[in-house]
């Protein structure tokens, strides 16, 4: 990586293992990051300092806050997902899959945790209820689910064999839409609009693809794809890396990208224009997370393993102090 600018620090005590997510808390105070190491662990984003570690059997693979600062849910290998208090590090056993927990999300709004497997189910329920007193959802879906997201009343899930459904939380016996994901290749990433208006997805194939949740026609019309994260190869020929991780800026609507290359890209997807790229990291960018406050963004870089097993340099996290450089669409002038 290039040198880091005072705007950048890392974390003195990243995971030891490949982490699979970094999240900020609701206030923007905490990141939390889950790691292949069994652990969430959870920082002081103004310092870095390490404030928790919350531990399950086996790999965490994905985790998030809540409705506060104050408590996470995270899944994993273990097939459980689970509810923390940061605070005391006591954690409880809020739902269970059949296979491992690929992701997790809350919905602030609707104080719903969903969860989807490899098990092929998405599974909601409110964590605030007790252990004996909850009552999950569990929905069946079309394949094994590689990605989560949601805003508003809407929460998505793209699956193997390029599922993406569509759920409405105010009505989940059905899914609201069921779409093929326009892109040709597996989803890696995927990440709703804060507008409400659709999301981002991105493959194992270096594009992204922009897509609205409107059925109209004439919104239909706007949905685009675009080829990054690809770098040319000293015979001319273009290497292909994976699209790791994709998060939306709170308030400018602009999304940055992160990739197997170790790079960072900010793009204006109402453009079509890429605002800025960050300073190569050291290898594949794993996660990636604005603050909802819009000042910081947290950069998980972390081996991911797309060429195997092989010596890779040391996890680490990084928070960018943001200016409206980075991340506000550019005017002309």
């Amino acid at each position: 990586m290039e040198k880091p600018t005072a705007a950048d620090f890392q974390l003195p005590e990243a995971p030891k293992d490949g982490i699979s997510t970094v999240h900020f808390s609701p206030s923007s105070a905490l990141l939390g990051a889950a790691s292949w190491d069994g652990k969430v662990h959870v920082y002081q984003a103004s310092t870095g300092e390490k404030r928790q570690e919350l531990s399950h059997p086996s790999a965490v693979l994905s985790s998030t806050f809540t409705d506060t600062d104050r408590n996470l849910v995270s899944g994993g290998l273990d097939r459980t997902v689970r509810f923390w208090d940061v605070e005391t590090g006591q954690g409880d056993v809020l739902l269970r899959h059949d296979d491992a927990v690929r992701c997790v999300y809350h919905s602030p709004q609707h104080h719903l945790t969903c969860s989807a497997g490899w098990d092929a189910r998405l599974n909601l329920v409110d964590p605030r209820s007790s252990p004996t007193e909850a009552s999950p959802t569990s929905l069946k879906l079309p394949a094994k689910a590689f990605a989560l997201s949601g805003v508003g009343n809407r929460v998505v899930v793209a699956t193997a064999e390029r599922h993406v459904y569509v759920y409405d939380l105010r009505s989940t016996k059905e899914p609201e839409q069921r779409r093929e994901s326009s892109l040709r290749y597996q989803t890696r990433s995927l990440r709703c609009m804060p507008s409400g208006e659709g999301y981002a997805s991105g493959s194992i194939e270096g594009r992204i693809s922009v897509e609205f949740f409107d059925p109209a026609d004439d919104v239909q019309a706007k949905k685009y794809a675009f080829k990054c994260h690809r770098q040319t190869g000293p015979d001319g020929v273009d290497v292909v890396y994976p699209v790791n991780a994709l998060a939306f800026h709170p308030t400018h609507g602009t999304f940055a990208s992160g990739g197997s290359d170790g790079v960072v890209h900010v793009w204006d997807g109402k453009k079509k224009k890429r605002v800025r790229q960050l300073p190569r990291y050291t290898t594949s960018v794993a996660s990636l997370d604005f603050s909802p406050d819009g000042t910081r963004l947290a950069v998980a870089a972390s081996y991911t393993f797309d060429e195997g097993e092989r010596d890779h340099p040391p996890e680490s996290v990084w928070i960018k102090e943001l200016t409206d450089s980075d991340v506000k669409p550019r005017v002309k002038a």
